[in-house]
């Protein structure tokens, strides 16, 4: 995306509420984020605890959709925004091998970025949403947004946007599969000290693959 993608997002009283993968929430193990409409993803997702093995990603530009495939089996699918025609997210083969929890965000040296300033993980006007998964450095992650109504349209400046409780599922799913699983504590204490930026590198890279 190279830097602000979406409308802002939006903290307020958004802190994590996280649920363990139990039997009892096993549908989707999805994150709701207080002050946030449900996810708009996952109808046929399959509990993290249920996904082994390696994982890869699939980002569908002209569905707007990003996929997880693990043994050649689509096992979750979520609705994304991807960039608009002037700043189209780049197609191709890539890898994430790092993640950052409550972002921070700096302005890019781009005309559509000039006289903004930088915005720190509490900030209401900080685009990057809760985490940001890079797969094409630096310029360009799927990371979560507020603004719902961008969800399955072609309007960011080259990144993927997710729903912010779907790319923290996306992200925990991520580190479990590229040798970094943390327990549910740890993510608590991330999501609840907004203002703690916390950069995490696998030890085993997750492929992402941007299809037209």
């Amino acid at each position: 995306m190279r830097g602000f993608s979406g409308k802002g997002s939006g903290w307020g009283l958004a802190l994590a509420v996280l649920l363990p993968l139990t039997a009892a929430n096993a549908q989707t193990d999805s994150v709701t984020l207080a002050g946030e409409e449900a996810p708009t993803a996952a109808a046929e997702a399959a509990p993290a605890s249920a996904i082994t093995g390696p994982i890869r990603l699939e980002v569908d530009v002209s569905d707007r959709v990003l996929r997880v495939i693990a043994a050649d089996e689509v096992v979750k699918t979520y609705t994304v925004a991807v960039g608009a025609s002037a700043h189209p997210t780049p197609r191709g083969a890539f890898s994430i091998r790092r993640l950052i929890w409550n972002p921070r965000w700096v302005p890019p040296n781009a005309a559509w970025a000039r006289g903004k300033t930088p915005k720190g993980p509490d900030d209401p006007g900080n685009p990057m949403g809760r985490v940001k998964l890079f797969f094409s450095e630096p310029d360009y992650y799927i990371h979560g947004t507020d603004n719902q109504a961008s969800l399955g349209r072609a309007e960011s400046h080259g990144c993927v946007r997710m729903a912010n409780s779907d790319v923290v599922e996306l992200a925990q799913l991520v580190m479990e599969h590229g040798g970094q699983p943390r327990p549910q504590s740890w993510f608590h204490r991330i999501l609840n000290v907004v203002r703690s930026t916390n950069e995490v590198r696998l030890s085993t890279p997750v492929s992402v693959i941007v299809v037209s």
